[in-house]
């Protein structure tokens, strides 16, 4: 008999969570269309970011940081092929 009772609580328990997991879906559902139509509203109809435009600006910060990337490797390179100068001469000594 205790099983049955342990059994009803273990359900009744399921059923309040897939209710608080339902009422939360439904409030993250309107908060996100709450915040689409207010993004609209203060940015206007044809400023909306979308999923491709920010794939689209993903891909150029991407290409602009390969191109940083690439022009210090340049000057890098370009350093490391320069003749240095050569410190390590010891100093004249005075004859006496």
């Amino acid at each position: 008999m205790a099983a049955a009772t342990d059994t009803t609580a273990v359900s009744d328990m399921v059923a309040e969570e897939r209710g608080f997991a339902a009422t939360s879906r439904t409030v993250v559902a309107y908060a996100a269309e709450l915040f689409a139509t207010v993004e609209r509203a203060v940015v206007g109809e044809h400023n909306v970011r979308t999923a491709h435009g920010n794939a689209y600006a993903a891909t150029l910060a991407d290409r602009d940081r390969a191109q940083a990337r690439a022009d210090m490797d340049a000057l890098v390179a370009a350093l490391a092929a320069r003749p240095r100068p050569r410190n390590n001469r010891r100093p004249a000594t005075v004859a006496n």
